[in-house]
């Protein structure tokens, strides 16, 4: 609990909150104020909740501050799992609810910024059903939808185009520097021109050299050009490939196409639909249409007591052996007519439980075919051509970069020939000085040994050399003396000048001092007293929340057997009720009455299927009695059909050829022989 005061204490005291606090001042505010701080810290989060805390109702702040802290993903404590608690402790300004919200927010103040700025357009208007019949609402809403959609794809390119490395700092740094570099090469330019004029034809040198520069930007384009016709190949290859493949999948599939497979497949379909729609679907609606009953009425009871539970434990008691007596009953008459149905029924409910297996499995394999295809989709809408331009994009960036690199390697390596080609010009000019220097100083030798003064021209510039330094020295004491005297003066007067202004605050700081060694003292009596109290408190609501947490559990468990032993109760109440019925029906000495019996029903719905099946085996006799003679003619009206289609063809092509009137002698005899 301390860590966690200490970091919320630091992260206010940082930008942009600078609220000055320590960990006493803090602790110690009022819970409005505290409240304040809160609205502060979620103010800096989503600029929309900059508020004053006194000029709202309390029920609109926590509903305001709730539903951001649910935006914001904020999970609540272990020991606040209930809504209610969490919103009165934002009510009242409680510590417990108000610093650990403090402690997570300041955790991660950026991160929660960019999703309160995404959630103003990524949230969605929830609009009833009902409204979005009306076709203007529902464009609307599309059009809607879809901006959102697009928000979405814009704010990821720029996220995209933030962290992949190029920044307006270093694009301004390189726009700097390639202005530089043109500044640089005008200036070489123009000292080159005026170098290349003293050479003749150098027009014609010019000229050649541009050819041989375009020539090789050619080169490098169709070098590119020819790179991006591998790439685009190798793409085309790809797409080959892959429609290859379907097209060799597509063959497989249509191998057993006929117009027979085919209606076959579509009478398969059809009948699974149909028991689907008419059987399976319809059963499970009602079984949930029953369990929704049986819930709501359990729901709508009374709570029972303990005397209702044993009541209705010995109904249950009495209803089995009643049970059990008329199962014992029906053992010693076995009738030879009831084992009958027995059999068929087992048969017709093993027969049901497969069709209703088979069903689930089938619905199973159109859902898993299903999310398989939208997977395949999705993984060709993300192998889509535009990550291969973005790749394309990044090596055409990359060739740029290394373009620029190898030419700014090549100015320098000339810069470096042309600086070593003047350093060699300047030591062929030293040289030469050297020697005029040299020959110079030989004349003058002579010319002072004609006269007889050898020697005089070393000797004076000596003694001007000498001169000099002494002159130079003599300025430099003179200086120095006069500086030091003016900075002792200086540095006594500042001297006073410090001690008078610290006399004061040096008589302040040691009483501030004293008060500092108090202060220090007693906060650290207040700290440990604080420490103890904290601790001893702790340990108490830890005890405290652990007890709660188990009463909590064990009440779970209870309510659950409650409502479990009540549903149970319902169900054999129901079960009874039934049974009670029938067995009424059955007993009444009333026709009508055990017409109604389930037994009865069972009865006559397997007389009227011995009748349909009787019916049924006499329709397949007679299918297969007329099947061969429905064969023959069959082939017969076939081949009549070919027949006619052939004398269609002759006709058809004697007419094109002009001998109309033979084909019709020809048909004519041919209608005789037949």
């Amino acid at each position: 609990m301390s860590e966690q005061l200490k970091f919320i204490v630091e992260q206010l005291n940082k930008e942009p909150f600078k609220k000055n606090f320590n960990l006493v001042m803090f602790d110690s505010l009022e819970p409005i104020q505290l409240l304040q701080i809160l609205n502060d810290v979620l103010a800096e989060i989503d600029p929309k909740q900059s508020i004053d805390i006194r000029e709202e109702m309390p029920e609109q702040t926590v509903k305001r501050m709730t539903s951001l802290l649910g935006m914001l993903k904020y999970k609540l404590q272990d020991n606040m799992s209930d809504v209610k608690s969490f919103q009165q402790g934002l009510v009242t300004g409680s510590k417990s609810v108000i610093h650990p919200i403090l402690y997570w927010l300041l955790q991660r103040v950026p991160d929660l910024k960019k999703r309160a700025y995404l959630a103003r357009f990524l949230v969605k208007l929830e609009v009833p059903a009902e409204f979005l019949h009306d076709d203007i609402v529902s464009d609307t809403y599309h059009q809607y939808e879809e901006l959102v959609e697009g928000f979405k794809m814009y704010h990821k390119e720029c996220e995209q185009l933030r962290t992949s490395g190029f920044s307006t700092a270093e694009i301004r740094r390189d726009i700097s520097a390639m202005e530089e570099e043109k500044d640089q090469l005008i200036k070489r330019v123009e000292r080159l021109k005026k170098r290349v004029e003293s050479v003749s034809n150098h027009q014609w040198m010019l000229k050649q050299a541009r050819q041989l520069r375009m020539e090789k930007e050619r080169e490098e384009s169709l070098a590119q050009q020819k790179q991006q016709q591998k790439n685009q190949l190798f793409q085309a290859e790809q797409r080959v490939l892959r429609s290859q493949q379907q097209l060799k999948e597509m063959r497989q599939s249509a191998a057993d196409a006929n117009p027979e497979s085919l209606t076959r497949r579509l009478e398969e379909e059809i009948k699974i639909n149909t028991y689907m729609v008419t059987e399976k679907l319809p059963k499970e609606l009602e079984s949930l249409r029953r369990t929704v009953q049986y819930l709501q009425k359990v729901a709508s009871e009374p709570a029972m007591g303990q005397a209702n539970i044993r009541e209705l434990e010995d109904r249950i008691k009495d209803v089995d052996s009643q049970i059990n007596l008329l199962i014992e009953k029906k053992m010693l008459r076995n009738d030879p007519i009831d084992d009958k149905l027995t059999l068929y029924r087992q048969q017709a409910s093993i027969i049901s439980r497969k069709k209703e297996s088979k069903a689930e499995e089938l619905q199973e394999a159109r859902e898993a075919l299903a999310t398989a295809e939208k997977e395949m989709k999705q993984r060709h809408s993300q192998s889509s051509p535009e990550e291969e331009v973005i790749r394309g994009d990044e090596l055409k960036r990359l060739v740029a970069k290394l373009r620029s690199k190898g030419t700014a390697y090549k100015k320098k390596r000339q810069e470096l020939s042309e600086l070593n080609a003047e350093y060699g010009v300047l030591q062929r000019t030293e040289e030469i000085l050297r020697q005029k220097h040299e020959a110079v100083q030989e004349k003058l030798q002579a010319v002072e040994d004609e006269k007889g003064i050898s020697g005089y021209s070393n000797t004076q510039e000596e003694l001007e050399r000498v001169s000099a330094i002494k002159t130079e020295l003599d300025e430099k004491k003179g200086r120095t003396l006069d500086d030091m005297s003016e900075m002792v003066k200086r540095l006594n007067s500042l001297i006073v000048e410090k001690k008078s202004a610290l006399a004061p605050i040096i008589k302040e700081l040691r009483s501030l001092r004293q008060r500092r060694e108090e202060l220090s003292q007693e906060y650290g009596e207040k700290k440990t007293q604080y420490e103890s109290c904290a601790a001893g408190l702790e340990s108490n609501r830890s005890q405290l929340e652990q007890e709660v947490k188990a009463l909590r559990e064990e009440m779970a468990q209870k309510e659950n057997q409650y409502h479990y032993i009540n549903s149970m109760s319902e169900i054999i109440e129901m079960q009874m009720q039934q049974a009670a019925e029938e067995m009424k029906a059955y007993i009444s000495p009333d026709p009508q009455e055990k017409k109604k019996t389930i037994r009865e029903l069972y009865m006559k719905n397997i007389a009227e299927q011995e009748l349909l099946g009787k019916k049924l085996r006499e329709e397949q006799k007679m299918v297969k009695e007329n099947h061969s003679a429905n064969m023959e003619q069959m082939k017969m009206w076939r081949d009549l059909e070919q027949l006619m289609e052939c004398k269609a063809r002759c006709f058809i092509k004697a007419q094109n050829q002009g001998s109309v009137g033979h084909v019709i002698q020809d048909e004519a005899k041919d209608m005789l022989v037949l």
